[in-house]
């Protein structure tokens, strides 16, 4: 997939001295390129019950899959986001804790549901978001990501869950 490798601009020193930032604004500047980005999505995952899109770049990917497949599009925000009952869940960022939710509505039990979201790093966003599928006793059909920091190891969050990523860095 180098040629959506070509879309992602490095941004060095962001957000701080050391991190090369990758940027995916060139690849949703292009329709042609966002287009095969959301093709090789859905061609490499079988339909799940739903998406289950994380804040916020992962609702750009989500919402394609989505309307694409005719699924329906769940929401994973940070906490105090959303206006209904809520599954909350704690993760470790790298200095420190947040918590992401979900609608208590949002899955079903015994469903199978689609994890998608811009990049994969550490994983503990991903992981987060599998537990909130989980709580609500269902389960994860796969995570898909635009893309991966395998440096990092973030698939090592996701044990036994299918972890697709179209660029690898």
């Amino acid at each position: 997939m180098t040629d959506l490798a070509d879309l992602i601009r490095d941004v060095p020193d962001f957000p701080r001295r050391g991190v090369v930032f990758k940027d995916i604004t060139p690849l949703l500047q292009d329709p042609a390129g966002f287009e095969r980005a959301i093709s090789e999505m859905a061609r490499r995952v079988a339909p799940p019950e739903a998406v289950v899109a994380v804040e916020s770049r992962g609702f750009i990917f989500g919402a394609a899959l989505a309307n694409r497949a005719g699924l329906a599009l769940q929401l994973v925000r940070k906490r105090g986001k959303l206006p209904r009952e809520s599954f909350s869940v704690q993760y470790e960022l790298e200095y420190g804790i947040d918590h992401l939710e979900m609608h208590k509505d949002a899955v079903r039990a015994g469903g199978r549901y689609l994890i998608v979201d811009d990049v994969i790093a550490t994983g503990g966003t991903a992981a987060a978001v599998a537990k909130l599928v989980a709580q609500q006793r269902a389960a994860v059909a796969a995570c898909v990501f635009l893309i991966e920091l395998t440096f990092l190891n973030g698939r090592g969050r996701l044990p036994g869950e299918e972890v697709i990523s179209l660029i690898r860095y």
